[in-house]
């Protein structure tokens, strides 16, 4: 029985960069992430932090982005999840090329449920 693809789910680190501690650059990234990927946002919230990181998250209609943020460590931890057509790549490449982290690292993970049986 073979998998069908729902989405792709891609972990991204970020060492170092811009927008480790604001939070109108991070949302600017991240809607220009969704835009590069071809995601439709649906609403933002972003949230900093009495000084220090940030959290948030972009709702799209193909699913989400959010960051988290630890400016004491240098580090950004991105989860872009894209369903559909959308490109989660070209959504992480957005995000690299804004904030130009010293370090980038991806992990994606195809998210599939099994294809059911055809009926008897």
């Amino acid at each position: 029985m073979s998998a069908m693809v729902m989405g792709r789910h891609l972990l991204l680190e970020h060492a170092g960069g811009r927008g480790l501690t604001d939070a109108a650059l991070l949302e600017r990234a991240m809607r220009a992430a969704a835009a590069a990927g071809g995601a439709t946002v649906l609403s933002a919230h972003l949230h900093p932090f009495p000084g220090g990181g940030v959290t948030g998250v972009l709702l799209l209609a193909e699913s989400h982005v959010t960051v988290h943020t630890w400016p004491e460590h240098g580090y950004a931890a991105f989860d872009l999840f894209l369903c559909g057509a959308a490109e989660v790549e070209r959504a992480a490449d957005a995000l690299d090329a804004m904030l130009a982290p010293e370090r980038s690292v991806r992990r994606v993970v195809e998210r599939a449920v099994p294809a059911l049986p055809a009926p008897v």
